[in-house]
């Protein structure tokens, strides 16, 4: 494998990578959302040397089922073998880098390449390539699908570009213990939305970190929630926030109440809202410097009774409602940034402590990259 060429984006100097308490801490640099340069640094530095979430075992029931993903660019396939176990590749063919899936997941017996047919067996070894007979000093055993590092957690799959990534159930610490009975291996997949965000992807993160902006942005959510009583914890690798539901009739779609859903942010860019009886999973993505995309997985432990289905359309409609409300409002606040008129602001200690904790792990990030 060809090594990654050294980034040396602007702007990390001493002062804009110091870290302050809340109280007198400013934030990031609006350079840092806004210049081209910090994009290439975030996908090598940041998202190819952390744990991504890629998907749930659910969705790989069977040997040969497989789903598609992107890693800082990267494209991967995640496949489970006839052996049961499941692995993540490179999804290139080694012969001229062609597509080895095309689609987001499916189920197949081999793993072929789209361009010429070079075939893989399920645990990436070459088994077949067409028209090489007169090709001297060929061993396919120098040929397969190159691996990348998948950890299991909780029945989610994360993958880590990395050589030497630290366990993900160091990163996770915690989390299980925390929601209790909820066991995030029985979810089943119902269904995966996408949203292309027109903003840099740490703007879309400072958003989902605080509830501070829900009184204006999302009317019908402020009606769900008790924002009195919105709480954010911090922990070494991720965060948690929660707000007890205001009541569990009609008026709310995920008909509990009293605390029991769970907002885990995991730097730098999954989310895990975690229900009784219901995971959605969110992952950001960046496209381009004021460009995101994020995916939105939808689990849930009934996915087949009328009864069901109809809940979770609602939840997911609802889902949505509020996914575009943050979209409309992350498109400002990304020209704001891109204006002349800011460069750097001050957090509320009562209601930015999320967005803090983030910030600061990215300068941690950046000094140690």
């Amino acid at each position: 494998m060809i090594a990654s060429q050294p980034l040396s984006p602007p702007d990390l100097t001493p002062e804009t990578l110091s870290i302050q308490p809340l109280a007198r801490a400013e934030t990031i640099p609006s350079s840092w959302y806004v210049d081209p340069a910090f994009h290439a640094f975030d996908r090598e530095r940041i998202f190819a040397g952390s744990w991504q979430y890629v998907g749930h075992e659910a969705q790989l029931p069977n040997p040969g089922d497989y789903l598609s993903a992107e890693v800082a660019g990267n494209p991967l396939v995640v496949v489970r073998g006839g052996d049961g176990v499941v692995r993540a590749f490179y999804n290139v063919c080694r012969h001229r880098g062609g597509p080895l899936v095309m689609d987001a997941g499916g189920c197949t017996k081999v793993l072929q390449c789209k361009y010429h047919g070079w075939t893989y067996r399920l645990d990436g070894s070459l088994r077949g390539v067409p028209r090489f007979n007169r090709t001297e000093l060929f061993d396919k055993a120098d040929y397969g699908l190159v691996a990348v590092t998948l950890q299991i957690w909780q029945g989610l799959l994360f993958v880590h570009l990395g050589g030497d990534p630290p366990p993900l159930a160091v990163i996770l610490d915690g989390i299980t213990e925390r929601i209790g009975a909820i066991d995030l291996r029985a979810m089943r997949f119902f269904r995966r939305v996408p949203y292309d965000v027109d903003c840099n992807w740490k703007v879309y993160v400072d958003n989902y970190l605080e509830g501070y902006h829900i009184p204006l942005v999302h009317p019908d959510l402020l009606n769900v929630l008790d924002v009195r009583r919105y709480v954010t914890e911090t922990h070494p690798t991720y965060s948690l926030q929660y707000s007890p539901f205001r009541q569990a009739d009609a008026a709310n779609p995920y008909g509990i109440e009293d605390g029991r859903a769970f907002y885990y942010f995991v730097f730098p860019n999954a989310m895990l809202n975690i229900l009784p009886g219901r995971l959605q999973t969110n992952v950001v993505l960046p496209l381009a410097p004021a460009r995101c995309r994020v995916l939105f997985d939808y689990f849930y432990t009934d996915v087949t009774t009328p009864e069901a289905i109809a809940k979770i359309e609602e939840d997911v409609a609802f889902s949505d409602q509020v996914q575009q409300e943050d979209a409309e409002i992350c498109a400002y606040v990304q020209r704001g940034l891109q204006s002349r008129a800011y460069d750097r602001g001050r957090f509320s200690v009562e209601a930015e402590e999320g967005v803090y904790h983030f910030q600061c792990l990215l300068k941690e990030a950046y000094r140690t990259a």
